[in-house]
């Protein structure tokens, strides 16, 4: 595998090369468990899970996606849904899989859960302590960004910017406003667990660093995660886990996917454009969230429209269009290799939009052959690309037989056209063009031909 990343730290493309020969261990930041995910959620679980598909061609993978189940957005639902926190995170962690699950999204190898690495957590923070990188003040533990020389590199930000910009609450146990909180105390009604500073909890980020040394070593390949998160989140991890293991990097390579905008507009719940995939999961199908998601290369901010989901769905109608009425055996898609063109392009930092337009690409030269051997082989070949991009996993009949609930069946279709034809046949043409219409509502073209009409989703 010639494959080539960019990596957020070197702020360029470099090949990649795994620290053991062989294998491969990569780390995604996952959910918070409060509430249903987004659509931006969704992108870095989609995005990463193609790098993982690929990784696997060539490498023995260990990839974590972890949960974070404790956490004051955890406990803000609680309250506010009066429910048991256990309660909220359950349900929560069941539905981001689902949903993921839904969009062609594999599971991780290893899912940690922070509550399940509190242990963990601790004795990172009293090495912190104990080498000079942390200290107690009023029950709490923070990470002294001073104690280091490169805090910033990940972000590329000076001390002076992200004094400004790091969000963090200015509190006067700190000793400086950036200084990063590691463990801070739990009143009774808040989870907490006993420890050298007293009862309480961890910090956003020392739980990742945990759970990656406990999964993955010291030093992982590949840290992955939206743009978001380059700071503070990445920028903290960094920076805690190489002090903990005396200056060893903590990854390798950093991979980050661009923001996602609504409409040209951030998303943000007091705008009320947030869309949970849950609910778009009940009229879109997960194939064409996951198409629309990786139709602009990952590292691209991408725009969320409505024209994104119909520009998917027409470009999986025209895929499983070429394949319709192509019969390809089991063996023959077992036995078809990935087109050398489809590797090419994810290998050059995952480019799903080049990979995508190396399907249509084929299905053209499926749509031209004549031949059943060559028809057979080119389909193969699509199914291939289709299943290392997660899509095509559909029978094509059954993509263009309305199987999501709501949508008008192919035999309700059917009916509607010969009641078309009907009334064309009496010279009830506005009948006729009622009929089209409702069709069309429906989000189904119809075309006239010769020998008949035909007709597909738009």
């Amino acid at each position: 595998m010639t494959l080539k990343l960019h990596d957020t730290l070197k702020g360029k493309k470099v090949p990649f090369e795994p620290l053991i020969e062989g294998e491969v261990t990569m780390y995604l930041c996952g959910p918070t468990v409060y509430n249903y995910a987004h659509i931006g959620n969704a992108r870095p679980a989609v995005v990463f899970d193609l790098l993982a598909r690929l990784l696997r061609r060539s490498y023995k993978l260990t990839f974590a996606r972890n949960i974070t189940d404790v956490d004051d957005k955890i406990n803000a639902a609680s309250v506010e849904a009066g429910k048991p926190i256990e309660e909220i995170t359950e349900r929560f962690i069941k539905a981001y899989n689902d949903d993921m699950g839904a969009l062609g999204v594999c599971a991780p190898d290893i899912e940690p859960r922070a509550t399940q690495h509190i242990d963990e957590m601790i004795t990172m923070i009293k090495t912190l302590i104990k080498k000079g990188f942390a200290y107690e003040a009023e029950s709490h533990v923070l990470f002294d960004v001073s104690s280091i020389d490169n805090y910033g590199a990940l972000s590329k930000r000076d001390l002076r910017e992200m004094i400004a910009g790091s969000r963090v609450e200015v509190a006067p146990y700190k000793k400086a406003p950036c200084d990063f909180v590691l463990w801070k105390p739990s009143t009774l009604d808040l989870p907490g667990w006993d420890s050298p500073w007293g009862r309480g909890r961890p910090g956003w980020h020392i739980e990742c660093s945990a759970m990656v040394e406990k999964h993955l070593g010291e030093t992982i390949d590949i840290h992955a995660g939206g743009r978001d998160l380059v700071f503070p989140h990445h920028e903290n991890e960094m920076a805690q886990s190489s002090c903990v293991h005396d200056g060893a990097p903590f990854a390798r390579y950093w991979l980050h996917n661009g923001f996602l905008s609504m409409d040209q507009t951030k998303m943000s719940k007091s705008l009320g454009n947030v869309l949970f995939v849950h609910e778009m999961l009940k009229t879109i199908p997960g194939e064409v969230i996951r198409l629309a998601l990786l139709n602009a290369h990952y590292k691209q901010p991408l725009d969320w429209s409505a024209d994104s989901i119909e520009s998917a769905r027409r470009m999986l109608d025209r895929l499983y269009g070429a394949l319709q009425g192509v019969v390809v055996s089991e063996q023959a898609r077992a036995k078809a290799d990935v087109p050398k063109a489809i590797i090419r392009a994810l290998e050059d930092d995952l480019n799903s939009p080049l990979a995508i337009a190396s399907l249509f690409s084929l299905a053209k030269d499926l749509n031209k052959a004549t031949k059943y051997e060559e028809k057979a082989s080119l389909a193969a070949a699509l199914y291939a690309g289709g299943e290392l991009m997660g899509l095509l996993g559909n029978d094509p009949d059954k993509w263009f037989s309305g199987y999501l609930e709501g949508d008008m069946t192919s035999d309700e279709i059917e009916a509607l056209i010969e009641r078309r034809l009907s009334a064309k046949k009496a010279h009830d043409f506005d009948a006729a063009d009622a009929i089209r219409d409702q069709l069309l509502d429906a989000g189904v073209t119809i075309q006239d031909h010769r020998d008949g009409t035909s007709w597909r989703r738009s």
